[in-house]
């Protein structure tokens, strides 16, 4: 975004809750200076002058973004012309990005390497495939002498599928990976991740799209723009919920709150990114209302942007991940429980880091409002 007076323009919605209607914008963004102006497409009025809008990030300009802005969810579904697909499309290239059952246990540290590498995860989501289905994922390997043995490893345990977008993604995750044996990434790219957390050529720790014909192929296997989503892997029993915060995914905090969770020996058996509109979060915070006077406040940060709901399982997982995650206020939880999820990586009382159930009983009803509800 080197020219001074470039100006990007995308088509936004809105969902307004009081005339159930979608309400539809030209959003305009000029880099020069921030500033954001929008325009009511149906009504052909200005709805927002031109005005310095410091909320709003180049990072957050892509298809299928959400942003909290003047108190409206807005989700980007079109480029506005032809200018902003054609200089945006390529710093916005996507792929597919999948984890699988062998490196499962080192998801936390993939996923920080994903982050401090530059990519932006605009999706990511645990499943377990059937071997059909990893037969449908991988059928340009058909008739290959490994395919089989590929087939049953794939199936063999869950893995997570990310979307993953940034300049030239395709070519970068795969330089990222490294080679596809992972005994000669080891001598070939010792700091790859199939190097570092891989064992052969099968078992070699993460997928990633070779082209944007596969890459578009393969994101729309694992997140469908219509029919049945894949069938998550939660497994709604000795459970708790927990949710790292917009403001933590978005400050590229989600690996290394993983990892410290794995590092204590919960285990993860869920994981999806959500973007949460205003109704659910205030369902979802409903039992703080009236209660807590951070309550309006919760409900913004957890609609700010994405955010990544886990379910935590373990022996009397609802006491002890609430014992692992701290008190509410990062400021006491630092100077009482230094160690403690919130102390490390919470900022105050609302971007607090990462949400936990607070009470044992409520710890299944949160996990099923994500995983049941939510992922519907």
């Amino acid at each position: 975004m080197a020219n001074q007076d470039e100006r990007f323009a995308f088509i936004v919605e809105w969902y307004d809750g009081n005339a159930a209607l979608i309400r539809r914008y030209q959003f305009l963004y000029y880099s020069a200076d921030c500033t954001v102006e929008m325009y009511d497409i149906k009504n052909k009025r200005i709805f927002l002058k031109r005005s310095r809008q410091d909320s709003v990030r180049p990072e957050d300009l892509y298809i299928g973004s959400t942003i909290n802005f003047n108190s409206r969810q807005l989700k980007f579904v079109e480029y506005g012309d032809d200018y902003t697909k054609q200089r945006l499309s390529s710093k916005k290239e996507k792929t597919l990005a999948m984890i699988k059952p062998d490196a499962i246990s080192n998801m936390g540290q993939i996923i920080d390497l994903i982050c401090k590498t530059g990519f932006n995860i605009t999706k990511l989501k645990m499943v377990r495939l059937t071997k059909n289905e990893a037969f449908e994922f991988y059928q340009e390997h058909q008739g290959k002498p490994f395919l089989e043995t590929l087939l049953s490893f794939i199936s063999s345990g869950p893995v997570i599928a990310m979307e993953l977008m940034g300049d030239n993604a395709i070519g970068k995750w795969r330089d990222t990976l490294g080679p596809t044996d992972s005994s000669i990434a080891r001598s070939a790219a010792p700091m790859s991740i199939r190097a570092r957390f891989g064992t052969d050529n099968t078992r070699n720790a993460c997928h990633g799209s070779d082209s944007p014909i596969s890459a578009a192929r393969e994101i729309e296997f694992f997140f469908p723009t219509a029919g049945i989503n894949r069938q998550n892997t939660a497994q709604f029993n000795n459970c708790t919920c927990a949710v790292i915060k917009p403001h933590a995914v978005l400050a590229g905090q989600t690996g290394k709150i993983i990892s410290a969770i794995q590092d204590a020996h919960f285990e993860i058996s869920a994981i999806h990114m959500f973007h949460i509109e205003k109704a659910n979060a205030e369902e979802f915070y409903e039992v703080y209302k009236g209660v807590v006077q951070e309550y309006n406040s919760m409900v913004m940060e957890l609609t700010s942007g994405p955010c990544i709901a886990l379910e935590i399982r373990a022996q009397d997982a609802p006491n002890a991940f609430r014992e692992m995650v701290g008190p509410a206020d990062p400021e006491i939880a630092r100077h009482l429980r230094p160690r403690t999820l919130r102390a490390l990586f919470g900022k105050d009382k609302i971007q607090n880091a990462i949400h936990c159930t607070d009470l044992p009983e409520d710890g299944l009803l949160e996990v099923e409002y994500f995983f049941k509800i939510l992922d519907r």
